[in-house]
């Protein structure tokens, strides 16, 4: 789960996420229409969105939400695929 700005999804992503602003006014309303019971890693660029993102899923009753430390700014660097399309 992508929690940047559609603006920094559209520039590059893990291959397979899903586009959810943290910033967006409807972020609680869009991360409480996923199944709750579902594995969910969360990214932002750093870690600082993903992990305010990630204190949110679990107060809303998701249970198995992990944030990647570092961010899609770690994943690149240490040489793991990022994608646009």
């Amino acid at each position: 789960l992508d929690v940047r700005t559609p603006e920094e999804f559209a520039a590059g992503h893990l291959p397979g996420a899903v586009n959810i602003d943290s910033s967006a006014p409807d972020f609680a309303d869009a991360v409480g229409a996923l199944p709750k019971d579902g594995t969910y890693l969360v990214y932002c660029q750093t870690s600082n969105r993903s992990g305010v993102a990630t204190d949110r899923m679990v107060d809303l009753g998701f249970t198995d939400v992990y944030d990647l430390q570092g961010g899609i700014v770690a994943w690149s660097d240490a040489g793991n695929e990022v994608v646009t399309d």
